[in-house]
Formats: structure tokens, C-alpha cells, sequence
């Protein structure tokens, strides 16, 4: 689907000519890209299927914090106040859904 959507798109905006001007790492990456999201579809469907809905959305949800954090860690970001704060109102966010009362 990503696919088709892609072709239509590069299509639209006339950017054939572009795509033979990549280089070879970065079509891998996008190969790799395109695995990476295809497994991570494929066991957030399978966790759906065995697990209750409102404990599994909630870790996809996590995705979000882990990319913030791991940005910081690994790549040197600096995020500001206003960031922490909303990183941490969807870490308490995911864990208040997952609660049964």
C-alpha cells in the first residue's frame, strides 16, 4: 500500500528522475525501512489478536517516548521543557489506560 501510494505521489510531482539519483545505502534503508514497519504491523496485529486491546494500544503508544528518548541519548537532541512534559503526559497517558478499575 505504502508502495502505491509512493509511485502515485513521486508521479504526481513529476520526481522520477530523482529516484535514480539515490544511492545505493539509501535504497537499503528504505528496504530495511519498509521490513522494520512491516514487522512492527505485523505484531501489533498478532498482540491485538491475543491480547486485550486497551493493554496493547498503549505500547505502540510508548513508540513516541522511546524515539524522544533514545534521540537524546544517542543522537544529542535537546528537547526543551515544554517537550519533557508532554513526553512524560503520554508515558502516564499509556500507563492510564492500561489500568482496569
Amino acid at each position: 500500500m505504502i508502495l502505491t501510494v509512493l509511485t502515485l505521489l513521486v508521479g504526481a510531482t513529476r520526481q522520477f528522475p530523482q529516484l535514480f539519483a539515490a544511492s545505493a545505502r539509501s535504497y537499503l534503508f528504505l528496504v530495511l525501512s519498509g521490513l522494520a514497519t512491516g514487522a512492527s504491523w505485523w505484531c501489533y496485529f498478532r498482540a491485538l489478536s491475543v491480547g486485550d486491546a486497551a493493554r496493547v494500544a498503549p505500547l505502540d503508544k510508548l513508540s513516541v517516548v522511546l524515539v524522544a528518548l533514545f534521540g537524546v541519548s544517542f543522537l544529542g537532541e535537546k528537547l526543551a521543557l515544554v517537550n519533557w512534559i508532554g513526553i512524560g503526559m503520554i508515558a502516564i497517558g499509556a500507563w492510564c489506560v492500561t489500568l482496569k478499575t
